[in-house]
């Protein structure tokens, strides 16, 4: 007895064979169990020699069977094998991919997997267990089955074909076939851009329509005949990835809603104002004029005025000023009267998440990278400092849902996550606007191009233009000289000069930055300006680089800092 009980408290294990392992019946270090690599409470065994803390076990990880007869392979027995410890001592490290969920061993090196290495078949361990004879999803009203063979099948929730074959779950009274990685979607979801949950619904007797349908996230065609998230409310429609795509979902306790429900939107009207005017003028209407205000990203008054002046640009859009706007008679700060008039509060399609106008980004270096443009900018942002998600004004003024003066049919936001080419510049993004109708897709980058600018001393204005201004093909940008790669591409063209040029030639490489302001930053006792460039490229005092671009600099020290560098 006394023997018996000795052998149930100290194992001898396969991946440590120098010292046993002991037997805790409650074990709270919160290591991760070499066996499954999920964390271990309770019941375990562990190396207790000094430096060996790291081999701990779930108590039914340390005890699972060194050989296995499975019905995905019946031919031969697979034996419990270690990836990690084969990639310690084996010259190639080589890893091993799950025959059934189809992850690589490279992922999660420390599961251990049975393995037939005569077939070179591997399944986890929690691929492999028998146990788990049914399984219930959130979605469907019968328990699911799996079925132990390699069969080739259409899934009846995602509608994808398993070409290298793959073992389902069935529901025998309806004759679905489930992937077991679909049976995990969840029956409700509540993304951020609808107002009412979505349901999964995976039956064409419950939702089939013969004419195309576009999933309202994605903004691409969608099969009807298979699983899809749903509102019957406003017959709003997407994709089971996107519906749980996380930049689309909306993260609420589900169970404080019913179906019919609308979620609270945010009021952009409470605590939103931004200014307090000081003095106004009364209009030829009888309206009120503002000529003299406070705003919270300014620390003196501004005065509203219509002088413009060359090459002045708004602080917070970061775009050329037009009048009527507010200046400060103090320094070279400017607001258009639309962007003072800015709510603090936005709720935004890209971000689950209310975001709050800041003045400057929350970063060291004051600048930021917005999410849907791509581009730098040290403007205003809206921004969720939790998340580190940020929003230029321009970008955060695009509707879900417009036209362009480029395109003849409407456009809809499309949020996914796999990169879509834009058709106006050939860059890959994840959020862009889609059309319905040609499919026709284009980024945030090109569709908050200003449709009309100045560059430099010119005498006339630029207009984006969306064709070629000839059909000789060649395209040429009389700026740079050098050609245009394709008459498709958009570009700012001047009609009195016949005078076409490349987007970056006209509004500049970095068109959101607005150069020559002043910042304090800790690593110098004066502020510091922000330029684009130096023609000397002096030294970067703090990664000693030279400094090309993106500078912030004090000239009275001779004082040089990439913007990265702070």
């Amino acid at each position: 007895m006394e023997q018996q009980q000795q052998q149930q408290h100290h194992l001898l294990h396969f991946i440590h064979p120098n010292h046993p392992l002991l037997f805790n019946p409650d074990h709270r270090s919160g290591y991760r169990c070499r066996g499954c690599c999920e964390q271990v409470y309770g019941p375990s065994y562990s190396c207790r020699e000094s430096g060996c803390y790291h081999y701990t076990h779930h108590k039914s990880c340390a005890e699972l069977p060194l050989g296995l007869h499975h019905p995905l392979h019946p031919i031969h027995p697979l034996i419990l094998f270690s990836p990690w410890r084969w990639a310690y001592v084996a010259e190639d490290k080589q890893f091993y991919k799950c025959e059934l969920c189809k992850e690589s061993c490279e992922e999660c090196k420390d599961v251990y997997s049975y393995r037939c290495s005569r077939c070179d078949f591997n399944l986890h361990i929690t691929c492999a267990s028998l146990a788990p004879t049914t399984m219930e999803p959130e979605f469907h009203h019968h328990p699911l089955t799996p079925f132990w063979k390699w069969v080739i099948f259409t899934c009846d929730i995602c509608g994808k074909e398993d070409k290298d074959k793959g073992m389902p779950y069935m529901c025998q009274p309806c004759g679905l076939w489930i992937h077991r990685t679909c049976a995990s979607f969840p029956s409700r979801v509540k993304v951020v851009r609808h107002k009412h949950l979505l349901h999964l619904t995976h039956s064409s007797l419950q939702f089939h329509q013969p004419d195309p349908r576009f999933c309202q996230l994605c903004v691409q065609k969608l099969d009807t005949r298979y699983g899809l998230y749903y509102c019957s409310i406003c017959d709003f429609i997407a994709h089971l990835d996107c519906a749980i795509f996380k930049e689309n979902r909306e993260y609420i306790d589900l169970q404080k809603f019913e179906d019919e429900d609308e979620v609270p939107e945010l009021d952009e009207s409470v605590d939103s104002i931004t200014y307090k005017v000081n003095k106004f003028n009364m209009g030829e209407d009888g309206t009120q004029i503002a000529i003299e205000i406070k705003h919270f990203s300014h620390e003196h008054d501004l005065m509203l005025t219509d002088e413009v002046l060359n090459n002045q640009k708004c602080d917070g859009c970061v775009r050329d000023i037009l009048p009527p706007f507010y200046s400060c008679v103090k320094c070279s700060f400017f607001l258009h009267e639309s962007c003072v008039k800015l709510p603090k509060k936005k709720k935004h399609p890209l971000h689950q998440h209310p975001l709050t106008l800041l003045p400057k980004a929350p970063y060291m270096h004051k600048l930021f990278w917005c999410n849907a443009c791509r581009q730098g900018c040290n403007g205003f942002t809206y921004s969720c400092i939790m998340c580190k998600f940020d929003l230029d004004v321009e970008c955060s003024l695009k509707p879900d849902v417009f036209t362009h003066e480029g395109h003849k049919h409407r456009l809809i936001l499309s949020n996914t996550a796999h990169r879509q080419k834009c058709n106006c510049c050939d860059n890959e993004r994840y959020q862009v606007f889609r059309c319905t109708t040609c499919e026709f897709v284009l980024d945030f980058q090109c569709a908050t191009l200003p449709q009309t600018t100045r560059y430099g001393q010119h005498e006339h204005p630029f207009t984006l233009s969306y064709r070629a201004e000839d059909n000789s093909g060649e395209y040429y940008c009389d700026i740079c000289e050098e050609e245009r790669r394709d008459s498709k591409y958009w570009f700012y063209y001047c009609e009195d000069c016949n005078y076409p040029a490349h987007p970056n030639c006209i509004i500049g490489k970095y068109p959101n930055f607005k150069f020559g302001g002043a910042y304090t930053f800790d690593c110098h006792s004066h502020p510091l300006t922000f330029v684009e460039e130096t023609k000397d490229r002096p030294q970067c005092n703090e990664c000693n680089d030279s400094c090309e671009e993106l500078i912030y600099q004090c000239a009275q020290c001779n004082f040089y800092i990439h913007q990265y560098c702070l």
